[in-house]
């Protein structure tokens, strides 16, 4: 134990941080240097096993993360991303909550839910408010009840640049009935409607429906919906041995999308010497909110097999076809069943994501979401309610 204690407390940290909860609280007990090192919030060997407990494949957390708030040796940051992170059914009926500053109740409300949720603010505090809309979105993906939100916000980016924010009548919201009836409106009722998982929160997921064509000309093409899906200058990359994309500078094979890059690289050194420059300088991982563990790396691509953004190998989509029309945009509530596979599909894409138990509830979606979701994604006219804005 002297030996180990002699070491630097850096090291010491890196070797804590690799044990499991239940032994790393025992150790941390073990005698005071041990303590100290435990306890200090610029070392903080607790994130590492935190992280592992709460991404466990089997989604079952550790026995002593439930009531690791009373240890006085963790430091209360860990407590930020276990509230941005565990399930809403742990937090609310099992775990033991600590006692936090209204700014870090702030941090996790903006780092768990989606920017437009602030307007339930009004006059309460941070923590009111997060209890009040983690039980909210608790109770909504396991009822069908409404009556908190009984109109349903969507965006609708068209063909033309500009993008409406729409809304429904929750009781009874279907993403897929809803934009069957803008394919009538467009004459595109006779193409199949498809259907992409964009970014998975902890407790929603945003989706895109839309139609893949090959059009007969250029007029058809919603350009802004492959800029949405698709951030100009990234790519798929090979396989899940190659290092993130967030890490390396992808290729920029579509010309009609270098605009949105120019800015960029008029500054960017590289560019006296004809190379791209790097995306690292031109988009950011989300962390506002946190991205689920199959998201991580958003907006680039997360290997793992659930980033289904990227479907075929060419500079187009699966099979050459395009996006054409317009795209709708909406948000979908995660129940206990949303992940089971149902459709005889692919699974998590085109009607999985739709069909089946856990799909039927929705929330609201508006610009404010849209704008950190795809802050790269520009827009000729925002247009709140139906028509061209005129």
């Amino acid at each position: 134990m002297s030996d180990f204690e002699s070491l630097p407390v850096e090291l010491i940290a890196d070797i804590l941080s690799e044990l499991d909860l239940a032994s790393l609280v025992v150790v941390s007990y073990l005698s005071r240097r041990l303590l100290a090192v435990s306890s200090d919030s610029s070392l903080n060997p607790w994130r590492q096993p935190i992280l592992r407990t709460l991404y466990s494949p089997d989604g079952v957390y550790e026995r002593s993360l439930k009531h690791l708030s009373v240890r006085f040796v963790v430091p209360r940051q860990n407590w930020v991303e276990i509230l941005s992170i565990a399930k809403a059914h742990y937090l609310l009926f099992e775990a033991t909550l600590p006692n936090l500053k209204d700014s870090e109740w702030e941090e996790c409300f903006m780092r768990r839910f989606l920017p437009s949720w602030v307007r339930w603010k009004k006059d309460s505090s941070w923590k009111e408010v997060f209890h009040k809309i983690l039980h909210r979105v608790w109770h909504r993906s396991h009822s069908s009840c409404t009556s908190d939100e009984a109109w349903t916000k969507y965006l609708l980016l068209n063909r033309n640049g500009s993008a409406n924010e729409l809304e429904g009548a929750s009781r009874g919201f279907s993403p897929l009935a809803t934009f069957h009836e803008i394919k009538l409106q467009n004459n595109l009722a006779h193409l199949e409607t498809h259907i992409r998982l964009v970014v998975e929160f902890a407790d929603v997921r945003i989706l895109a429906l839309g139609v893949l064509n090959k059009p007969r000309s250029s007029f058809t093409v919603n350009h802004n919906a492959r800029i949405f899906l698709h951030p100009p200058g990234t790519d798929k990359g090979e396989d899940e041995d190659e290092p993130s994309i967030a890490e390396r500078s992808s290729v920029i094979s579509d010309k009609s999308f270098v605009s949105a890059l120019s800015h960029v690289a008029e500054q960017s050194e590289s560019t006296s010497t004809g190379r791209h420059p790097n995306l690292n300088d031109v988009y950011r991982r989300l962390t506002y909110p946190t991205t689920s563990l199959s998201h991580a790396n958003y907006p680039f691509y997360t290997p793992g097999g659930g980033d289904k953004r990227w479907l075929g190998s060419n500079e187009l989509e699966e099979r050459g076809m395009q996006w054409v029309g317009s795209l709708m945009l909406t948000v979908q509530i995660i129940g206990p069943h949303t992940k089971e596979a149902f459709a005889d599909g692919p699974p998590m894409q085109d009607l999985d994501l739709v069909f089946g138990p856990g799909r039927s509830q929705y929330a609201s979606m508006t610009f404010a979401d849209l704008d950190v979701i795809a802050p790269w994604l520009e827009l000729s006219k925002r247009i709140i309610g139906p028509g061209l804005g005129h």
